[in-house]
């Protein structure tokens, strides 16, 4: 059913998958499916000065960290949407106590729900691979208590970890963790459904047939990931760092809504 519903303010909370990362845009920042979201609710509202958005996302956080130092903030500002993303980053660490995590989402989501008009939450995409296997039951566990929440506390899921277009390789950016710009499109347009607002375009619609790359192209890609991406993440998990440590929320105050700069097109 459509829902004729305008919104007017909207506050995304999270980690790096909210703030956009791997989006690019022409500028260096990242864009992201919540950015497209706030775009598209700003023009149904009619009027970019009339809607306001806050992102208040920073990459690498833990739910515990986002609970912490992001809900309270989100929840003062009382805007008509709040979604809320969190608790991957946890599941995929070494020794997770998934039992805490889901505490940590229970006392975020007690205190978003009463403060929004509609709460969001999400069933996190993963790129299929050995990685979200090994992951899968601690993943899957923190899925049911997402659903649980949702019945509990009248929030909305989307369910992008089931959607198995977003399991796709190609989805993803070279590091393996963060979708494309096409990935973040059909997330905002997931979103957008799921709020009752009227299908722009299929977003699970598969993508052709993969050509698989040859050895060679596999090895190459694999030690680039490896460079660029695995041994950083290794020596920050070793070192007790974050990529988000003193990083700033990407849109901390619930201000007018401005267009980002124009992304860089496919290839560019």
């Amino acid at each position: 059913m459509e829902n004729d519903l305008t919104y007017t303010s909207f506050v995304a909370v999270g980690d790096s998958f909210t703030e956009g990362m791997s989006d690019l845009l022409a500028d260096g920042s990242y864009r992201g499916w919540a950015d497209l979201l706030a775009a598209r609710l700003a023009a149904l509202s009619g009027s970019a000065d009339g809607f306001r958005y806050a992102n208040l996302a920073v990459r690498g956080k833990l739910i515990r960290q986002i609970a912490e130092d992001q809900v309270d903030t989100a929840a003062a500002m009382g805007a008509d949407l709040v979604t809320l993303v969190g608790g991957l980053n946890d599941v995929l660490r070494p020794g997770c106590d998934v039992n805490a995590v889901c505490a940590h989402l229970e006392s975020a989501v007690a205190r978003l729900a009463p403060s929004c008009r509609q709460l969001v939450l999400m069933r996190s995409p993963a790129r299929r691979g050995p990685v979200a296997t090994r992951f899968l039951p601690r993943m899957e566990q923190l899925f049911a208590f997402v659903d649980d929440l949702a019945v509990r506390h009248g929030a909305i899921v989307v369910d992008l970890y089931g959607a198995e277009v977003l399991g796709d390789q190609r989805m993803w950016a070279d590091d393996r963790l963060h979708l494309t710009a096409d990935g973040h499109e059909r997330v905002a347009e997931a979103v957008w459904q799921a709020l009752g607002l009227p299908a722009q375009a299929d977003w699970t619609v598969r993508l052709p047939p993969a050509v698989r790359p040859g050895w060679a192209a596999r090895r190459a890609a694999d030690l680039r990931f490896t460079r660029r991406h695995l041994l950083p993440w290794i020596g920050r998990r070793l070192t007790g760092r974050s990529s988000g440590d003193g990083r700033p929320a990407k849109r901390p105050d619930l201000l007018p809504y401005e267009p980002d700069p124009v992304p860089y097109e496919a290839g560019g």
